[in-house]
């Protein structure tokens, strides 16, 4: 049996309990600061609209990209321990062989959660957070699980507020 963290036999990675439902309301509900790693200045990334997403939503963004020196309107630090200020979350839009280094940094400033978006998964990495005493949640997007877990979707889709079962369009 696997355990989290590590590669069973063929080399897969338990995702399964990396993505507790439990565990990640627990995260989006407690964290306000939110460090993510890769963020690009380009308005058509993903990790762009999820940056402006979660701002939208409250939550302080930290852009963390070399190339950059702002992003959405906010100071872009080239990697996490430049940051000056506590970081609850540090979400990952890089390469998953980078995923080691930044979870070391991770654990350097005492970030609580270690976040990983679709595709971002490496074992060692996610094993240095946990051993560091961080929250792992590895190949979620950020944005989806709050629209989930925070109110803007529900189990039918996104959340109208509104109930019907009139149909629009042709019939």
């Amino acid at each position: 049996m696997s355990d989290r963290g590590t590669s069973d036999g063929d080399g897969a990675i338990d995702l399964a309990r990396y993505q507790d439902p439990l565990i990640i309301q627990q995260v989006l509900h407690t964290a306000r600061t939110i460090a993510i790693v890769g963020l690009s200045a380009n308005e058509l990334r993903a990790s762009y609209f999820v940056g402006y997403y979660l701002k939208r939503h409250g939550y302080r963004v930290i852009p963390v990209n070399p190339r950059e020196s702002e992003i959405l309107g906010e100071k872009s630090y080239p990697s996490l321990l430049d940051i000056p200020e506590k970081v609850d979350v540090v979400d990952v839009f890089r390469a998953p062989a980078a995923l080691p280094e930044i979870a070391r940094q991770a654990v350097a400033i005492h970030a609580g959660a270690l976040w990983c978006q679709f595709g971002v998964i490496n074992a060692e990495g996610a094993q240095i957070a946990e051993d560091g005493g961080l929250v792992v949640i590895m190949d979620r997007c950020l944005k989806i699980e709050h629209a989930r877990y925070v109110g803007r979707m529900h189990w039918l889709g996104f959340n109208t507020t509104r109930v019907t079962s009139v149909r629009s369009g042709l019939q």
